[in-house]
């Protein structure tokens, strides 16, 4: 922590539950300010998530790299979402083990590597989540394994599209978008991507 730090921290007094969902769970705390002043803070508790930016090889030489998406209807927003795929993790479980069970459950794709690309908080606001990224390749096609309910389509596209996309506003997706320039920038360092084995994953 910065020193200057100190001058800006909230302190929790306590706090309640508000609503607890199947996803989530709602908080409303109370906080004592850097001034000694009081507030109340209100917040979404979430177990963290993963975000799979899957690399399909171009289907030539001189053909663009291809990546794999999804269109996804979002309630909240009332719009169906060009998004990486990604879900939920269980409370501890590890990144990549969630990752490689993600990826095969939304798109069937297997990958034969990954590699670890950062974290990020989409909400920090108002939401604990955070969400960590990898990298996948040596893709592998296989069957889906969708919740009920649940209803996605898996679409391949050329990089350079969706960075279009990106730039342009069809694409809104908060993480996509970060995904997208952080593929963007590690293609420009090939070496800088410490890519390892996909690890053995029952079902």
């Amino acid at each position: 922590m910065a020193a200057s730090d100190a001058a800006l921290l909230e302190e929790r007094i306590d706090g309640e539950p508000v609503f607890e969902g199947r996803l989530l769970q709602v908080f409303r705390d109370r906080v004592r300010l850097p001034d000694g002043e009081t507030a109340f803070r209100e917040y979404v508790d979430h177990p963290g998530a993963v975000m799979v930016v899957p690399l399909l090889e171009p289907i030539s030489v001189d053909a663009p790299l291809r990546v794999v998406v999804e269109r996804q209807f979002r309630y909240p927003i009332g719009q169906v979402m060009i998004e990486f795929p990604a879900g939920k993790r269980e409370r501890d479980e590890d990144g990549l083990i969630c990752a490689v069970r993600e990826l095969r459950e939304e798109t069937g794709f297997s990958a034969r590597e990954w590699a670890y690309v950062g974290s990020l908080h989409p909400l920090v606001a108002y939401s604990t989540e955070r969400i960590e990224v990898w990298f996948a390749r040596g893709l592998e096609p296989g069957p889906t394994q969708l919740d009920p309910g649940e209803f996605v389509e898996t679409v391949v596209v050329e990089f350079p599209w969706l960075l279009e996309a990106c730039q342009d506003g069809r694409v809104t997706d908060a993480k996509t978008i970060v995904g997208a320039f952080w593929l963007q920038e590690r293609l420009r360092h090939r070496d800088a991507i410490d890519w390892q084995p996909a690890p053995n994953v029952a079902g």
